[in-house]
């Protein structure tokens, strides 16, 4: 009989903080300038220059804490993690090894069997390193200073993941996390949120842990669930013949769908970590914690009890609308406006999802505002326009944010309520189809059908379905 095997996983979580200015220094953290255009002599690790820790940082990475189940811990500092590498200016990383900010927290994500709790054993802070851009054509590397000292939280939970299902749970518990809080947009595709997964395989019923590796490199949730399924094959198939597994990290090529090794794990004597000399340790009194506790924003399940009470919405639409806060904070904003939460919620779970999954986006591209879809609530509502016109209407605001009075007047799309203009349209269709009308007064109620979508066609879907089908009916009766 085969060997059952059992896959273990732990991650390293890196969040990027959403702070104006780096971790220790005025340095602009916005993503996407130039090259080594928000750069200081802190940052590039220039002689002399000295850190000065950016509060800030402290009061999000408390929040992501406590909002974690974590404790806080009251005095804690930073330590010098060594290592050699180009983006690392300095040729260390300011961290924390020894009292990080926050420990032994957990999270519940939701599983096939139910509830689990995946524990976090630490949370702390760090500045982040440069990064390399590798020019082929040329075959060199050039280093951007702009992420260096950019401000992390990482993230360590403890082996509680047995599948890439619970991994990505958890990534998204957390990603909802910090974005309901304010402390982080997580965006996977500007590293925003980056994930080291460290990953075993052991007999079933085993207690003794294998050996693992970690890999680098993930940029995405179907990266990561591919690289921990590849993995662990390889894991499985090493130990199916008689091979050992070495400790080492390794590196996921994406497009390969494929792992190869970097270099053999480091431990952390290997970094010779000692405190960090230029900053003073950092003092959390009681009345700090309750004031971060006291600000902390209304996260997802008080929401979704609210929703559920305020707005008599579906538990089904409450739990997807508030999945991601970007998606409730437009769906809030468009009840406010229009004051028809039903209708909003209709509107989200349908077009807005359909056209987010059409064209891969994910919700914080969302670019069009509560204000144009509240309106075009609104004019669908009073009958301003048909429905299949205000579907229309709505690829328009949700790609280019159109307003959709303005769009509807200038595409001449009002629905025709001119019962003289209805009438023209429908005595035309019957006098052209003499053999569908012969059908439809010979019992034929599918002939009926079609009489009615050639009237719609000839009144571009302007006209009001049931005004259409009343008129065909009366004409029809005589």
């Amino acid at each position: 009989m085969a060997k059952q095997y059992e896959t273990v996983i732990g991650l390293e979580v890196h969040i990027e903080l959403a702070t104006k200015t780096k971790i220790f220094c005025g340095c602009s953290t916005e993503f996407g300038s130039a090259p080594n255009t928000h750069t200081c002599p802190v940052c590039t690790g220039m002689p002399g220059s000295l850190p000065v820790l950016n509060k800030q940082v402290v009061e999000y990475a408390m929040a992501l804490g406590l909002a974690a189940n974590c404790k806080i811990t009251q005095v804690c500092k930073f330590d010098r993690k060594n290592y050699f590498y180009p983006d690392n200016p300095q040729n260390y990383q300011i961290s924390q090894l020894y009292l990080p900010i926050a420990r032994d927290g957990y999270v519940e994500i939701d599983t096939q069997t139910g509830k689990k709790k995946v524990r976090i054993h630490e949370m702390h802070m760090e500045e982040d390193a440069g990064k390399l851009v590798h020019d082929e054509w040329d075959d060199t590397s050039l280093v951007d200073y702009n992420r260096s000292g950019v401000p992390l939280v990482e993230i360590v939970s403890e082996p509680d993941m047995r599948s890439a299902d619970e991994v990505i749970a958890y990534l998204e518990k957390l990603r909802m996390i910090a974005q309901y809080l304010g402390v982080s947009d997580c965006k996977l595709q500007e590293g925003s949120m980056r994930a080291d997964v460290n990953l075993s395989v052991r007999e079933a019923g085993s207690e003794k842990f294998g050996t693992r590796t970690e890999m680098k490199n993930l940029n995405s949730f179907k990266a990561i669930a591919h690289a921990i399924e590849g993995e662990r094959q390889r894991q499985i198939e090493l130990l199916e013949e008689g091979k050992e597994v070495i400790q080492e990290t390794r590196r996921w090529d994406d497009n390969k769908e494929h792992s190869y090794a970097m270099r053999s794990k480091e431990d952390a004597q290997d970094y010779r970590y000692f405190p960090e000399p230029d900053l003073v340790p950092i003092v959390i009194n009681d009345e700090w914690i309750a004031k971060i506790k006291a600000q902390q924003p209304e996260l997802r399940p008080e929401k979704l009890e609210r929703y559920k009470k305020e707005f008599d919405i579906p538990e089904y639409d409450a739990e997807l609308i508030t999945e991601s806060k970007k998606v409730a904070d437009l769906f809030e904003a468009t009840v406010e406006l229009c004051g028809k939460p039903k209708k909003a919620a209709n509107w989200i779970m349908g077009d807005v999802f359909r056209l987010m999954k059409e064209k891969g986006m994910e919700p914080e591209e969302l670019k069009f505002s509560p204000e144009h879809l509240a309106k075009l609530i609104d004019m669908a509502d009073v009958g301003t326009i048909s429905a299949a016109v205000a579907r229309k209407v709505f690829e328009q605001i949700f790609t280019d944010d159109v307003d959709p009075e303005k769009y509807v007047e200038e595409n001449g799309l009002k629905t025709v309520n001119d019962e003289g203009a209805i009438r023209e349209a429908v005595e035309k269709v019957l006098a052209d189809n003499p053999q569908a009308v012969a059908d439809y007064k010979g019992g034929k109620q599918k002939a009926f059908g079609a009489l009615m979508g050639q009237s719609m066609r000839a009144l571009k879907g302007k006209a009001d379905p049931a005004a259409v089908t009343k008129m065909i009916k009366e004409i029809l009766g005589k």
